[in-house]
């Protein structure tokens, strides 16, 4: 009897022992999601000032309170933007400091956020919210702020001055970066056997001109500042979109439709050799224009290519556009001529038409125009 309490005794003091390990051990750590903080903007609505693009002013500041956890947590706090609809499939963010409860950001940065979220020059919604990481894969977020911001695009010029021109400084074409992102592009026509050019990057001078160090009289693909060499286009005259990459130094071409005025207000109806081709606009506006003289008894169509397959006129009644000012349709090409009131000279407008690349049949499109004498 007295050795089973003896054994009894060890085993119940082993067992209090293990008791005993096991209470002084560390606590499990359980988040349970913890409390997110709570996220506040300075201005929710908000649009941008291209005129202060390189002012260092704060025009926004967001705050948050820190996230609460029931235990002393290391937190990465990253506040993220996002369009209204993708739901946070591809956010913008940008990661704060440890400890760090308040970002604030001036013209130019917030544009740049915004740009890659929202078209430039139109009023939109974007949602913003901090996330609160413990881990790659435990998170938690604050509420989510919604706000109405206006970006502007950040619109940069190169100047194509070249054999297609006379080689005159005086009236240069361009090339444009509607983001400033380093890449330009621009339509440019390149008559028979003027096919060589240089780009500047001022208007007056060839200072720092990019050109190449390809062989002459070969289509050009490198650029580079300095280079010894004109770029050359392709040999086939024509519009063709020019693309110059200065982040990786190459120059590509693309042939481009474009377009024309014909009809008897100007130099008559003859299938070929009475139009009179319109020049694209390089500014971001996707516009053609030509200033010619025209007469009050004619009227005249724009069309695409020297061709009818697509072209443009008043709508008749009843098809899409009717009624509405300065509109243009292409109803199977049976719209109506367009007429001027008085004889002059007009500058002609084809705004915003629906293709600049050839090879493709146009559907069905309304589009506008406008005719103002000089």
């Amino acid at each position: 009897m007295k050795r089973f309490l003896n054994n009894f005794l060890a085993i119940s003091g082993v067992a209090l022992l293990m008791l005993t390990s096991c209470k002084k051990s560390d606590t499990l750590v359980v988040t349970n999601g913890g409390t997110p903080g709570a996220l506040t903007a300075s201005a929710t609505t908000l649009p941008l000032d291209k005129n202060k693009v390189s002012d260092p002013t704060t025009v926004v500041t967001f705050n948050f309170t820190a996230p609460k956890y029931t235990y002393k947590a290391a937190v990465t706090n990253t506040i993220q933007f996002d369009s209204v609809g993708d739901n946070w499939k591809k956010p913008q963010s940008v990661t704060m400091p440890l400890n760090v409860l308040t970002q604030s950001f001036n013209t130019a940065d917030f544009n740049t956020i915004l740009l890659k979220l929202v078209p430039a020059g139109v009023a939109s919604n974007i949602n913003v919210r901090v996330q609160h990481s413990l881990s790659s894969t435990e998170n938690t977020y604050s509420n989510v702020v919604q706000m109405t911001v206006t970006a502007f695009n950040l619109n940069a010029w190169l100047y194509v001055v070249g054999s297609f021109q006379g080689w005159n400084l005086g009236a240069v074409d361009s090339l444009e970066s509607v983001t400033g992102n380093g890449v330009y592009t621009g339509i440019i026509n390149f008559p028979a056997g003027d096919r060589d050019f240089l780009i500047l990057p001022q208007k007056t001078n060839y200072n720092n001109k990019w050109a190449t160090s390809d062989p002459i009289n070969t289509t050009s693909s490198t650029a580079t500042v300095g280079a010894a060499n004109n770029f050359y286009a392709p040999a086939a005259a024509g519009n063709y979109i020019v693309t110059l990459n200065t982040n990786s130094g190459t120059i590509a071409f693309a042939a481009s439709d474009y377009y024309s005025v014909i009809g008897d207000a100007a130099l008559g109806w003859a299938a070929t050799g009475n139009d009179t081709e319109m020049k694209f606009i390089n500014d971001g506006s996707n516009n053609w224009a030509v200033t010619l003289p025209l007469v009050s008894t004619g009227s005249f169509k724009i069309r695409q290519d020297d061709a009818w397959t697509n072209s443009w006129g008043t709508p008749k009644a009843g098809t899409p556009g009717d009624g509405i000012a300065n509109t243009l349709n292409s109803v199977n090409n049976s719209n109506n001529n367009i007429t001027i009131a008085t004889s002059g000279t007009y500058k002609v407008t084809f705004v915003n038409p629906p293709s600049i690349l050839g090879g493709t049949t146009i559907p069905l499109v309304t589009t506008t125009y406008t005719a103002t004498k000089q």
